[in-house]
């Protein structure tokens, strides 16, 4: 009878009752749980738990069965309130809130986005002396302004009208919740959006939502900084605080009288016209814009009086603001979920200024600002002084060797003249590949390995120079002076080169690149290099005699603290993703083997993190992007201080010579070569499809000096592998016997597509 007693009472919890979407989630917050925990226990998606709490879809067996038990429990636990809270006397009402009921609960958005992991408080406020009091029993609701209908406890989304104190749930991995300082208690960042009410909300990082009045574009701004609390504190001591960054949705741009997309003409000047509505009205309310007007990145703000700063930076999904070569499917998230990418992403780099090229550049300024104040004069007064250890404020002039083409110090040059060697630095990512040898083709496998992070690593303890250069004719070479160096090395020979102190080594030249040019092809006479490749030629065992060079004698890490913040936002997140730094080398591999789709947002935030690895050191040698600009004539780029190609041209070089060095190191140990080079990927045959196939690991350790496995940057992770019959077909099918097979190991597909990888 027990067994037909258990069926009856599963067969009644299947049909049993739920508490509506909005009491489910007060009874979860009640316990401080989060919607992670949930779906942990229930072994579901943290969207499906999501869903459930905004109404979108009901849950079915068997979970729906568990979901109910537990709902219940926690209902014995915190029953509901059967009173609502008192009103509140705010004498602070923003533009457009006096007297406004408040809106009615909230199930979703107009786009079907839940509202993720809001943060609830239910208060009573003792209005003579102005403290907070929290019922025991149940987590509290902000109680509505005046004359405004009560909400159902759980249900009210926090207003910034409130003075109160806002409590947050225990936020997700990779959720950041607003900061200690109370001037940015709501975090850096919100997502506007309105629901299908036309009800306009701000979500926050944490899963905070806060109600919005304003009902244009100025009150929006004024809203933002006189009640939003959004920002995030400076990164250096002398820096300047984060201006707080509004994330506009297709709904809140239609709100506000901005297009959904931009047109072609606008798209191609990257902002709205002057005579725009929603321009005039921000300059009516005295604001103003920025050079770079109102595009997909905009900055509204008013002249800064004293240390008081008012400006607000919008980012606009649907105008392409997230590119999604760094942001991938980012633009299509809901609100709440595009909320914590970006706050995961601004907690851990820093709040996007733009793109993740631009944001890159900001960071390293944001990390060494140009000034400081100085110590009291006599009368006691503080003045702007250099920084040192920065770039200071204004630009320098590069050397002509580093001047790209077009260059207004190279505008004494026949107009179709181009430059060799022995005139242009060239310091470029290797793109080399070579025919496989007999022995190879007997090899089953191509295994592709790729250096993480390896620009950064490459950035991580260069000393660059900070001011401008020097000449100097016939210099004695110093390794630890940066600068660009004219010398001979066609005469270094990779038959032979030193491997360690006192230890030489015999290789195969033919099957090796040079670790001079990017093609990888040998020098053949005098050319251009930055300090490590230079460098490198006298650790192989071979002297070198410069003929002259651009040396900076002002000089230091400047990129140290930039790596570090760099590694530890891509470590952390990829922690969180399961991935850590103390992994065994087989367990590394499984952990990165799908590791995106253990959370795709978190994933969308590695991507970026390298993104803004790549394109800030591309920014340090922005070339001209339009505006009319003509061969011989200075552009914008060459009027910022972090316009400097020769710390470009350092990194790029110290990050090419560091594989190449691991590369020589394999071959010294294993007799193996690479049978091509792609920037930061490396192509073995192997007789196994695995890394571990070929990587020389004694007793569980790595070759002291070789590759390594592992997430930190500088170690390799698998990149791909395919058949040794695979490379073949592909280069005879393109009558290609050196087409680099790096570029295609990952997928196989053949295309003219560059991941960037």
């Amino acid at each position: 009878m027990s067994e037909l007693f258990d069926a009856v009472d599963a067969l009644v919890a299947s049909r049993s009752v739920l508490p509506p979407p909005a009491e489910r989630k007060r009874l979860r917050a009640a316990h401080g749980l989060t919607i992670d925990e949930v779906a942990t226990a229930l072994k579901v998606r943290r969207a499906t738990v999501s869903g459930w709490e905004a109404g979108k879809t009901e849950p079915r067996p068997p979970e729906r069965d568990a979901y109910a038990r537990l709902l219940d429990k926690l209902a014995e636990l915190y029953p509901a309130p059967t009173t609502p809270a008192a009103p509140e006397q705010d004498t602070a009402v923003p533009e457009g809130s006096a007297g406004k009921p408040a809106p009615a609960p909230e199930a979703g958005t107009a786009a079907g986005a839940p509202v993720a992991e809001a943060a609830v408080v239910t208060a009573t406020e003792n209005t003579q002396t102005g403290n907070t009091q929290t019922p025991a029993s149940a987590p509290a609701s902000v109680a509505p302004a005046p004359a405004a209908a009560s909400r159902p406890a759980g249900t009210a989304r926090p207003s910034s009208t409130s003075r109160r104190p806002v409590a947050r749930e225990a936020a997700p991995a990779g959720s950041p919740v607003g900061g200690t300082d109370p001037r940015f208690a709501n975090g850096p960042l919100a997502v506007v959006d309105v629901d299908a009410d036309g009800q306009v909300a701000a979500y926050c990082t944490g899963g905070l939502v806060l109600d919005v009045p304003a009902k244009s574009l100025p009150a929006l701004v004024e809203w933002t900084l006189r009640e939003g609390k959004l920002g995030a504190p400076r990164l250096s001591g002398p820096g300047k605080d984060a201006d707080p960054l509004l994330v506009l949705t297709a709904s809140a741009l239609e709100r506000y009288g901005l297009p959904a997309t931009l047109s072609d003409e606008e798209r191609h000047a990257g902002r709205l016209p002057e005579g725009h509505r929603v321009i005039k009205q921000l300059v009516r309310a005295e604001w103003k814009l920025t050079k770079r007007g109102l595009g997909p990145w905009a900055r509204i703000y008013r002249p800064a009086t004293g240390s008081d700063r008012q400006c607000v930076q919008l980012c606009i999904p649907s105008w392409n603001a997230l590119d999604p070569r760094s942001w991938g499917h980012a633009r299509q998230l809901a609100p709440a979920d595009l909320a914590r990418v970006l706050g995961v992403y601004a907690a851990r780099v820093m709040t996007p200024r733009g793109s993740t090229a631009v944001t890159g550049l900001e960071l390293m300024t944001a990390l060494h600002p140009p000034t400081r104040a100085s110590e009291p004069d006599a009368d006691g007064r503080r003045h702007s002084e250099h920084n040192p250890g920065s770039l200071g404020s204004d630009p320098v002039d590069c050397a002509p060797c580093e001047a790209p083409d077009g260059h207004p110090l190279l505008s004494d040059l026949p107009r179709f003249h181009v430059r060799g060697p022995a005139e242009k630095l060239f310091e470029e990512a290797y793109d080399w590949a070579r025919p496989m040898t007999d022995d190879e083709c007997t090899s089953r496998h191509l295994v592709g390995i790729d250096v993480n992070m390896a620009f950064a690593a490459g950035a991580n303890g260069l000393a660059v120079g900070l001011g401008a250069p020097t000449h100097v004719k016939a210099p004695g070479f110093d390794a630890k002076l940066p600068g660009s160096w004219l010398v001979d090395l066609s005469h270094v020979d990779l038959a032979r080169v030193r491997v360690g102190k006192d230890k030489w080594a015999d290789l195969d030249a033919s099957l090796l690149p040079s670790p001079f040019t990017p093609t990888g092809e040998r020098p053949q006479g005098p050319a251009w290099y930055a300090t490590p490749t230079v460098a490198y030629a006298q650790e192989l065992g071979f002297d070198v005699a410069p003929i002259e060079a651009w040396v900076r004698y002002d000089n230091g890490r400047y990129l140290d603290g930039w790596y570090q913040r760099l590694r530890d936002a891509f470590l952390t997140t990829m922690a969180d993703l399961g991935v850590h730094a103390d992994m065994e080398p087989a367990d590394f591999l499984a952990a990165m083997d799908d590791y995106r789709n253990r959370d795709p947002e978190l994933a969308i935030v590695v991507s970026a993190v390298k993104a803004t690895v790549k394109g800030g050191l591309g920014k340090l040698r922005e070339r001209p992007r339009g505006e009319g600009w003509k061969p011989g004539q200075p552009w914008r780029a060459l009027a910022r201080p972090t316009w400097r190609p020769d710390i470009r041209a350092a990194v790029i070089s110290r990050t090419r010579i560091n594989l190449h060095r691991k590369i020589v190191k394999h071959v010294a140990f294993t007799g193996q070569y690479p049978v091509a080079v792609l920037s930061d990927c490396v192509v073995y045959a192997a007789d196994g499809p695995s890394p571990l196939d070929f990587l020389p690991y004694r007793d569980g350790k790595p070759l002291p000096g070789g590759f390594r496995l592992g997430i930190n940057p500088g170690l390799v992770k698998w990149e791909g592998t395919q058949s040794v019959l695979w490379g073949e077909e592909v280069r005879e099918r393109f009558n290609a016997p050196e087409l680099n097979l790096a570029r295609y190991i990952k997928d196989g597909q053949v295309t003219d597509k560059d991941s960037g990888e």
